[in-house]
């Protein structure tokens, strides 16, 4: 999708940085007042935006509001009670005798105009939530919205300038030539959400001006069930959020690693629950999602291609014979006796389909994550404590939720964001605040008690010296330390 004839990418940056300069964005008042302008965007078009994400993802009205709408209150409304809090100055301790007397403080100022790059698989509450965040900071911003999900995109481009202050909050949908000619051009910080192979192409495109970026890239999300899980529970809520949006969700459960001796019952609970949750046919269910578009449709199907099966995995339910291109329609489908270096395993799934692994304890599961990239998630069910502790100690992911799935990205006082190669820096609340934001180090000394500084200048003496270890608190000698490393 071409953007607009009258979208000029360097002229449109030029004019939010003159916004920025006039300093408007940096007030209390600006901020809360675009944060409920974004609010009353969303709750007064909800019926329009919901029709759009009907056509893009055929996704229910219950599940935009679960998953589109919501969060995006809850986080405006606690944007706009914290801001007093977040604005003001923090003051810091002093580290010695010579600044006891002095102001230390760190203020967060907004780092200017800000470029965000949002997805299409959550087109409306994946573009609002990281706005969120820039609007709190005080900045000005483009965001680029996504020409895959061509109906809700469409209609927030038509949204934004009837209720956003257009002279600071810009959205454009375009494609992928002209998001190269905007890459070029330099921002105080890019925030992306998408695959890992463009958040590289985003990251080099940034360093040419040396700007900061958020880059949510999702994986492999994996699941561990150990042996002592309730698989009933744990079957509804890995399905809850494998099917939500028919699995094309960065934190979906993208393979499930239970221990051996539980697999059967494990899996004939998964037949159960998708059968109670979509009915005999999910072809049929009002409630079930489509594959975006015909390219990650056939995406998909190739990882399940019937001639791949017996070798590389046996299909329990579901699969590729099922599927319907014609409306874009993969049933729910899961896996089983899965090959480590199958194709299905390589790459992120972003579908619904399940791969079930069995392994001989959660400490070969622990092996199989540790031995790929680290995801944006990861998943535990278990009741004990000292298995959740284990599998935290000796795993590293951007998130980590235990006995459920999904529901940590919801949780706004927790930072949302990845690690490694699933990402950088963080979203969601006063993270999100903080990222688009300058952290400044302010120091502020009296220009009196100008005696108590003659120690620090020259000429140096013994007196003087003594006088510096005794304010600075150098050590007389080293101490051995209490905690010993056996």
């Amino acid at each position: 999708m071409a953007a607009s004839a009258s979208f000029n990418p360097a002229s449109t940056v030029a004019a939010l940085r003159a916004t920025f300069a006039t300093g408007r964005t940096k007030t209390i008042e600006w901020r809360v007042a675009q944060l409920n302008a974004l609010k009353r965007l969303v709750f007064e078009n909800q019926d329009a935006i919901s029709a759009a994400l009907r056509l893009d993802l055929n996704k229910c009205a219950t599940e935009a509001l679960v998953t589109e709408f919501a969060q995006v209150f809850m986080e405006v409304d606690f944007a706009i009670k914290s801001l007093p809090k977040w604005m003001k100055p923090r003051s810091q301790s002093a580290p010695n005798m010579l600044t006891m007397m002095d102001g230390i403080e760190n203020v967060f100022e907004p780092l200017g105009v800000i470029l965000l790059i949002t997805p299409w698989n959550y087109p409306s509450a994946l573009v609002f939530l990281p706005l969120i965040s820039s609007i709190a900071a005080g900045n000005c911003s483009l965001s680029k919205l996504s020409e895959v999900s061509v109906n809700t995109s469409a209609v927030l481009a038509e949204l934004f300038p009837r209720y956003m202050d257009s002279d600071a909050i810009r959205a454009v949908v375009c494609g992928a030539a002209e998001t190269t000619e905007i890459l070029e051009l330099r921002f105080d910080h890019i925030s992306y959400t998408g695959s890992t192979a463009v958040g590289r192409i985003i990251m080099a495109a940034a360093a040419k001006h040396l700007t900061p970026v958020t880059l949510e890239l999702g994986g492999k999300s994996p699941v561990i069930v150990a042996d002592d899980s309730d698989l009933t529970v744990a079957a509804r809520r890995v399905l809850w959020g494998k099917f939500i949006n028919a699995g094309q969700s960065c934190i979906a459960p993208d393979y499930v690693l239970v221990v051996a001796e539980r697999e059967q019952a494990f899996l004939d609970a998964l037949r159960a629950t998708t059968r109670e949750f979509l009915g005999e046919d999910a072809h049929a269910s009002a409630d079930y999602g489509r594959i975006i578009n015909e390219r990650h449709f056939d995406r998909i199907m190739r990882l399940i291609d019937p001639a791949r099966a017996g070798s590389d995995f046996e299909v329990v339910f579901g699969g590729a014979e099922a599927a319907a291109r014609a409306d874009r329609y993969i049933p729910p489908t899961v896996l089983r006796n899965v090959r480590l270096d199958a194709a299905v395993m390589e790459e992120e799934i972003f579908g619904p389909v399940l791969p079930v692994i069995a392994v001989e304890s959660v400490d070969a599961a622990i092996e199989i994550i540790n031995a790929r990239p680290k995801p944006l998630a990861l998943y535990l069910f278990t009741n004990s404590k000292t298995v959740q502790r284990d599998v935290i100690a000796r795993t590293s992911s951007g998130t980590t939720c235990i006995n459920d799935t999904m529901t940590q990205h919801g949780v706004y006082t927790l930072p949302f964001g990845g690690v490694g190669d699933s990402g950088m820096g963080a979203h969601h609340g006063e993270y999100g605040f903080e990222s688009f934001s300058h952290r400044r180090a302010v120091y502020i000394k009296s220009q009196g008690l100008e005696g108590a500084h003659a120690m620090r200048y020259a000429p140096y003496d013994a007196s003087k010296v003594s006088n510096l270890k005794w304010a600075l608190g150098y050590p007389k000698a080293l101490e051995s330390s209490s905690c010993s490393i056996q």
